[in-house]
């Protein structure tokens, strides 16, 4: 994928009205939680998903992709390990999400070889930085 359409697929995903983040937990310190404040802080709708936790960041949480009220029209940050990461990937191609960042550290050779197989590479945003580091300059060259 050439730098130029991984800079689209940023902006679809920062297009989108609804994101939910698969990460984030009652730790203050994890990326996980880092990333979904850092969409409560920018006003976006999100949702985080979580299987066991009923509410993260005062926001009610659902328990997994299938649970999203509107699966076709949220991106989804992931911050999990790459086995994890590989079934999600399975999820959100069934549910057919949009868009999808996967963090630094969430993937490896088997989720990149299931995203090129699987023609996701319009949706799937792997390698580079973190939404931490690149989201504000992405959604301010969107205006």
């Amino acid at each position: 994928m050439t730098t130029t359409s991984m800079a689209e697929v940023k902006k679809k995903f920062l297009s989108q009205t609804k994101f939910a983040v698969i990460g984030a937990s009652k730790d203050q310190s994890k990326w996980g939680t880092k990333i979904l404040k850092w969409y409560i802080e920018r006003n976006k709708q999100v949702t985080p998903i979580h299987p066991r936790e009923a509410e993260l960041e005062g926001i009610p949480t659902v328990q997994s992709l299938a649970s999203l009220p509107h699966p076709k029209d949220t991106a989804v940050s992931i911050i999990t390990a790459p086995p994890i990461t590989l079934e999600l990937l399975k999820k959100a191609r069934d549910l057919s999400i949009p868009a999808l960042w996967l963090q630094p550290g969430t993937f490896d050779d088997d989720v990149v070889s299931y995203i090129e197989d699987n023609g996701m590479q319009d949706k799937a945003i792997y390698g580079g930085a973190c939404i931490l580091v690149e989201g504000d300059d992405i959604i301010k060259s969107m205006l």
